[in-house]
């Protein structure tokens, strides 16, 4: 799959490590007390993802970037949950990192 359609270079490493099943990198691209929510209710950002490396979901497709290359549309690989298309909605400080991530079925 090609990632260079992403255009934020931290989100696109984030993504990039997701797929490779990188978890340090994954986890190093956001900031310590990272928000998380998928479908709109707050989760444990840590545990939620931990499980989700354990069952190697990833991305199957990216459709749609947009917001500067922070908000991704594609179809997506969840382990136990199965395949379904998403969103992915990423959150910067202004030092470029990672301090929050929504999820959700597109």
């Amino acid at each position: 799959m090609d990632l260079t359609k992403i255009t934020d270079p931290t989100v696109r490493r984030a993504v990039e490590a997701l797929q490779t099943g990188d978890k340090a990198a994954w986890y190093a691209c956001f900031t310590p007390d990272a928000i998380f929510t998928d479908d709109g209710k707050r989760m444990d950002f840590r545990s939620f993802f931990d499980n989700a490396f354990a069952h190697k979901e990833k991305f199957l497709d990216i459709d749609t970037v947009a917001d500067g290359g922070t908000h991704l549309h594609g179809k997506f690989f969840a382990g136990q949950w199965g395949t379904f298309r998403v969103y992915f909605k990423f959150h910067l400080n202004a030092s470029g990192a990672i301090e929050r991530l929504d999820i959700g079925q597109a």
